[in-house]
C-alpha cells in the first residue's frame, strides 16, 4: 500500500484530534469491517473455530503475537478490540491461566465481552476478562474514576483539583492491572497509536505490570526512517496505523531504556505494509524480558559465550568474547542461562557455592575472564585421577 504525502503544513492544527479520530475510526470498524486496518496474518485454525465470525471479520493486527503464549499465563493484551487474541490466549493458557484485555472503545469493548461467553462455552472456561483503560496508564480504572464524576461532577476550575486526587488514589488502592501481576503482555498493532509523548509512559507501565521473569511479545507497525512532523499530525495516516509508528531502532532502545533485556525481532516483514513520501512502514514482532532489577553479588560464576560471534555485549555492557570463562553476578548468571540466551552459553558454577549471605557486592561495570581455579575450587589437583564414568 502507498499513500500520498498529506498536504499539511508543519505548524498548521490537526483537522481532528487523533485520538478522536482513532475512536471514531475504531468504533465504525466495530461495526464494518475496514480492511485498510490490517496486515494478512495467519493464525493457527485450531484456535479460530471456538470464536463468533463478527470478532475474527474485526479484528485488525499486524501480526500474531499470541503464538508466544504458555499455558497457565496470565496474560494482558493492550489495545485488545474485539478479543480476538484474548480468545485465542484463552485457549493456550488453559483453565489454570487468565487472560485481560484492556481498550478505550467502547464498541471494541461491547463487541468483545458480547462475544466472551459464546467462547468460554465452546472451549470449556472462562478466564477472559475485558477492561476499559488507556494503555498507557494501565493503573487508571477508567471506569471507576467515571463512576465518582458522576456524583462528584467538575463544576468549577477549583474542582480540577479534586480530580485529580482521586484519579491518583484510584490508581494507588484500586489499580485496573496491579504491579507485577502479568506473566506475558502481548498487542496487535496498537502501540502505534499513542500520542508519541506518551510512549514513554507506556512502554514504564508495561514493565510496571510484568513480574520478574515477565515476557513481552509485541506486533506492531514501525517506520525505517524518522516520521516527519507533517506526517504525524495526519489524523487519517495517523488512525490507520501508519504515521504513530515507532521509528524501528528507536522502538529497540526505548525497551531497553525502560528496563527490558534479551530484546528480539522475532519477525520482520520484508514487504512494507504502507510507503509514504519514501518512508517504509513494516509489521515486526518484538520479544523482551522483565528481570534485570536487583543487586548484584558475587558467587564465583562464569558464563561461556558459545559463538558464532566472536563477541556479543549484553544489555548491560558485558561482554562475552567466545570461549571466555567470563566472571558474572548471580543475576547476570540467571539471566545469561535462561531464555533467550540459554542455547547460546554454558553456566559454570563454582564447585562449592557460597551461600547467599556471604556473597560480596560484584562490580558488574568489568567484564574478566574468571581463572578455571576460581570455580574449581582449592582442592583441585591438576593430576587428579579421574572420575567414575568421566571421559580422560
Amino acid at each position: 500500500m502507498s499513500a500520498p504525502l498529506p498536504t499539511v503544513a508543519p505548524n498548521a492544527p490537526l483537522p481532528l484530534d487523533a485520538e478522536a479520530a482513532t475512536r471514531q475510526r475504531y468504533a465504525e470498524a466495530a461495526r464494518v469491517r475496514e480492511a485498510a486496518l490490517c496486515c494478512p496474518v495467519d493464525y493457527d485454525p485450531r484456535f479460530l473455530a471456538a470464536i463468533p465470525k463478527e470478532v475474527i471479520e474485526r479484528d485488525y493486527g499486524c501480526g500474531d503475537p499470541s503464538r508466544h503464549v504458555r499455558p497457565g499465563d496470565t496474560v494482558l493484551d493492550l489495545g485488545s478490540g474485539g478479543g480476538k487474541i484474548c480468545f485465542i490466549a484463552s485457549q493456550i493458557t488453559g483453565p489454570t491461566g487468565r487472560v485481560i484485555g484492556v481498550d478505550m472503545n467502547d464498541a471494541m469493548l461491547a463487541l468483545a465481552r458480547s462475544a466472551a461467553p459464546e467462547v468460554a462455552a465452546r472451549i470449556g472456561h472462562a478466564n477472559v476478562e475485558f477492561r476499559r483503560g488507556r494503555i498507557q496508564d494501565l493503573a487508571l480504572d477508567v471506569d471507576r474514576l467515571e463512576a465518582w464524576l458522576a456524583v462528584n461532577p467538575v463544576k468549577r476550575v477549583e474542582d480540577l483539583a479534586s480530580l485529580e486526587e482521586e484519579r491518583v488514589r484510584i490508581a494507588r488502592e484500586t489499580p485496573l492491572v496491579a504491579d507485577a501481576s502479568v506473566d506475558l503482555v502481548v498487542s496487535n498493532c496498537v502501540l502505534n497509536l499513542v500520542r508519541e509523548q506518551d510512549k514513554r509512559q507506556l512502554l514504564r507501565e508495561i514493565h510496571r505490570v510484568l513480574r520478574p521473569g515477565g515476557r513481552i511479545a509485541i506486533s506492531d507497525i514501525v517506520s525505517d526512517e524518522e516520521v516527519p512532523e507533517a506526517l504525524r499530525r495526519d489524523p487519517e495516516l495517523w488512525s490507520g496505523c501508519v504515521s504513530g509508528a515507532f521509528q524501528e531502532l528507536d522502538f529497540l532502545e526505548q525497551l531497553e531504556a525502560a528496563g527490558f533485556y534479551g530484546i528480539a525481532i522475532e519477525k520482520w516483514e520484508s514487504t512494507p505494509f504502507a510507503v509514504v513520501d519514501g518512508i517504509e512502514f513494516r509489521s515486526v514482532t518484538i520479544t523482551a524480558k522483565k528481570g534485570k532489577e536487583g543487586p548484584c553479588m558475587e558467587a564465583g560464576q562464569a558464563v561461556v559465550y558459545r559463538g558464532p560471534w566472536k563477541a556479543v555485549v549484553d544489555d548491560d555492557g558485558h561482554t562475552f568474547r567466545r570461549g571466555v570463562r567470563t566472571a558474572v553476578c548471580a543475576k547476570t548468571f540467571r539471566i545469561m542461562t535462561s531464555e533467550p540466551y540459554a542455547a547460546s552459553t554454558i553456566g559454570i558454577e563454582p564447585a562449592v557455592a557460597i551461600p547467599a549471605d556471604e556473597q560480596p557486592v560484584f562490580d558488574c561495570l568489568r567484564s574478566a575472564p574468571r581463572h578455571p581455579r576460581e570455580t574449581k575450587g582449592g582442592e583441585y589437583r591438576q593430576d587428579a585421577a579421574c572420575a567414575p564414568g568421566a571421559c580422560c
